[in-house]
C-alpha cells in the first residue's frame, strides 16, 4: 500500500533530472534549470543528475565524472538551494536500476518500440543500444521510486510520463496499490533557443553557448554566430535573426525593441549587434559566475551536498523498494 505521509500538510513531491552529457548551456538553463529552481519553492523537490542515462551517449569515464560534477556546480550557482531541494547523482541510489528491472518485466515491447527516441534513432538509420531502447523504463523508475506527485517536463518529454503512468497503473493492477501515479506538469513553452548556426541549440549540433565560459571564449562564440551578408548600411530583418532571438532572453523588452528598430533602420553591422548580445549574456550570469567560482574553490562543499542528497534520496527510495519487493514476492 502507498502509505500516507505523516505531516498534517503534505507538500507535493516534485521530481526532475538532467543528463550530464556535456557542459550545461543556455538552452538547458531556460528549458530545465531555471524552471526547476522555481519549483523548489513550490513543493518537496528531488533533482537528480542522470548519469545512468548519460551512459547511452558518453563513453569516456573521465568526461562523465567531469560533466556530472559540472552540472552540480552549475545548478548550485544558478540558485538551487540544497536546503529546499534534494540534489544527487542517480548512480548513488541503486534502487533506480533495481526498480527498472522489475518494471521491465511488465513492460510490453510495443510500448518501447513506439517511444520517440527509439523511432528517431531508427529514422536516422542508427542501431540503438538496449539502454536507449529501455530508456523510458529507467525514467519510469526514476519517477516512481520517489512517490513523485509532479514531474515538470517539456512537451517533448510528455510521452515518458505517460509511459510511467501506464506502467504504474499496470503494476498496481497486478500487485495492488504499490505506486503513486504521477502527473506531468507541462512547462510553459520556452521559445526555441537558437544555437550559433541558427538551428535549435543542442549539444548534438555542436552549436551551444555554455553558461560559464571565460570572457574571451564567450565573446568568440557570440562573434561566431552565423549571419547573412547584408551590408552594414542596409536594413536587416530582426524576425529572422538569431542575435535578436537570443537577446530577448536576457534583456527587458524595451532593449529588444531598440535592437529591432536598429536592425530595420540600417547603418549598424551584425558585429555591433553581437557585441550587445555578448554584453547582455555576460551581465545576466555575472552573479552566478561569481557564485560558481566560489563553489569550485571549495570542492568539499559540492561533495557534501551530493552525499547528503544521496542519503536523503536513498532513504525515500529504499522505503518504496521495500514496499515493492514485498508486493512482487521478493520478500516475505
Amino acid at each position: 500500500m502507498v502509505r500516507p505521509r505523516t505531516s498534517t500538510f503534505v507538500m507535493k513531491r516534485i521530481l526532475s533530472g538532467i543528463k550530464p552529457t556535456g557542459k550545461p548551456h543556455i538552452g538547458n538553463y531556460f528549458g530545465m534549470m531555471r524552471p526547476a529552481i522555481e519549483w523548489q519553492d513550490k513543493g518537496e523537490a528531488f533533482y537528480f543528475i542522470a548519469d545512468y542515462h548519460a551512459l547511452t551517449t558518453v563513453f569516456d569515464p573521465v568526461k562523465l565524472r567531469e560533466y556530472s560534477r559540472g552540472v552540480a556546480l552549475d545548478f548550485l550557482a544558478c540558485g538551487l538551494d540544497p536546503a529546499k531541494a534534494v540534489l544527487f547523482r542517480q548512480s548513488d541510489v541503486p534502487a533506480h536500476t533495481e526498480l527498472a528491472w522489475l518494471l521491465s518485466c511488465q513492460t510490453p515491447m510495443p510500448m518501447l518500440e513506439n517511444a520517440h527516441a527509439y523511432k528517431d534513432h531508427l529514422a536516422k538509420e542508427k542501431t540503438p543500444s538496449h539502454g536507449l531502447f529501455a530508456y523510458p523504463v529507467l525514467m519510469a523508475a526514476d519517477i516512481l521510486i520517489y512517490d513523485s506527485d509532479v514531474v515538470p517536463v517539456g512537451k517533448d518529454q510528455k510521452q515518458h510520463v505517460e509511459i510511467t503512468r501506464d506502467l504504474a497503473t499496470k503494476m498496481n493492477g497486478i500487485y495492488g496499490p504499490i505506486f503513486k501515479v504521477p502527473e506531468a506538469s507541462i512547462l510553459p513553452t520556452v521559445a526555441t533557443i537558437p544555437g550559433l548556426d541558427g538551428q535549435k541549440m543542442s549539444k548534438s549540433y555542436d552549436n551551444t553557448i555554455e553558461l560559464f565560459l571565460e570572457e574571451k571564449a564567450l565573446k568568440k562564440k557570440i562573434m561566431g554566430i552565423v549571419t547573412d551578408s547584408t551590408p552594414v548600411e542596409e536594413p536587416k530583418d530582426p524576425a529572422t535573426s538569431s542575435i535578436v532571438a537570443l537577446y530577448r532572453f536576457f534583456v527587458p523588452e524595451t532593449d529588444v525593441e531598440k535592437m529591432e528598430a536598429d536592425f530595420r533602420a540600417g547603418g549598424v553591422g551584425y558585429g555591433d549587434f553581437k557585441k550587445r548580445l555578448f554584453g547582455a549574456i555576460w551581465e545576466y550570469f555575472s552573479s552566478m559566475r561569481i557564485k560558481r567560482a566560489e563553489l569550485a574553490a571549495d570542492p568539499g562543499y559540492v561533495d557534501a551536498v551530493l552525499k547528503a542528497g544521496a542519503e536523503r534520496a536513498s532513504s525515500t527510495a529504499n522505503q518504496v523498494m521495500e514496499r515493492v519487493r514485498k508486493a512482487v514476492g521478493l520478500r516475505g
